[in-house]
């Protein structure tokens, strides 16, 4: 929805959108339903005016900060950015301290996935580390993959109910407005 008006907003202006456009539409969208939409996000991007890095909670409002953390994990995540983020890092410097804050969030709640995934955004380019670190790989998988035979586990008992669709058509009442 959000991309869309925002290449509506470059059509209509003929320059590229500012990251604080999307934050506008996004706060405005959220805050109009009250949180009801339960999005919880953290956006970032690099304009003319250059990076930013926002969190959009879920009635809407937003913050501002040199890094963010939303979701379940999010407290320890933060831990590990409030003790070792410093200004000035460079890019493999960023990608680990991301992937330390995102391992954190993962070995300390159970909702927050097995492997860490890291997103770099630079002034015209995207690139998405799929799979960065996996901290917690499946330590049995077998060679052949896993099948159960029919049968194997037992059906204590099976009860089957036919349902009966159930129409109901009336004739005549007011007609529609059209």
């Amino acid at each position: 929805m959000v991309s869309s008006q925002l290449q509506l907003h470059r059509y209509a202006t003929g320059r590229e959108s500012r990251v604080v456009t999307a934050l506008t539409l996004l706060k405005s969208h959220l805050f109009k339903y009250q949180g009801h939409v339960s999005a919880a996000l953290v956006l970032g991007g690099v304009d003319c005016t250059g990076p930013h890095l926002h969190t959009v909670y879920p009635h809407g409002s937003t913050d501002t900060l040199p890094f963010a953390t939303m979701g379940s994990g999010s407290l320890a995540a933060m831990s590990v950015f409030e003790s070792k983020y410093k200004e000035g890092l460079t890019r493999e410097e960023g990608i680990d301290l991301v992937a330390q804050a995102i391992s954190a969030g993962v070995f300390n709640d159970l909702g927050s996935g097995s492997n860490v995934d890291v997103c770099v955004i630079t002034k015209g380019k995207t690139e998405y580390l799929r799979n960065h670190l996996l901290p917690n790989p499946r330590t049995y998988v077998s060679s052949k993959g896993y099948s159960f035979t029919k049968g194997q586990t037992e059906i204590l008992y099976t009860k089957v109910t036919q349902l009966k669709p159930k129409v109901d058509v009336s004739e005549g009442g007011d007609a529609m407005e059209e």
